[in-house]
């Protein structure tokens, strides 16, 4: 699912907002979701999965083409960790 489709399910299920509503809140949660991350605090949505933020140490990497040694920069990356009841509904174990 992308952007666009979780906003069009979102307005059938609330006929009572506008599309640029559902739009603007939509925005204002990952905007949030990703500041937060940017900070290097935890994001937990119960029943789903949680997202945080790590750091990778600068290393030497390869570079796939043709082998020669790259230096790789220190940088920041988000995770992503699944509950346990979204991989028993993933698994259909509900």
């Amino acid at each position: 699912m992308v952007r666009s489709e979780l906003i069009r399910k979102l307005g059938e299920t609330h006929r009572n907002l506008s599309f640029l509503q559902i739009e603007a809140a939509v925005a204002v949660i990952l905007n949030e979701i990703t500041d937060s991350l940017a900070q290097g605090n935890r994001v937990e949505f119960r029943g789903f999965g949680s997202f945080a933020s790590k750091i990778r140490d600068a290393r030497m990497g390869r570079n796939p083409r043709n082998g020669d040694a790259v230096a790789v920069d220190r940088k920041q990356v988000a995770t992503f960790k699944a509950s346990q009841q979204l991989v028993a509904r993933l698994n259909h174990e509900d």
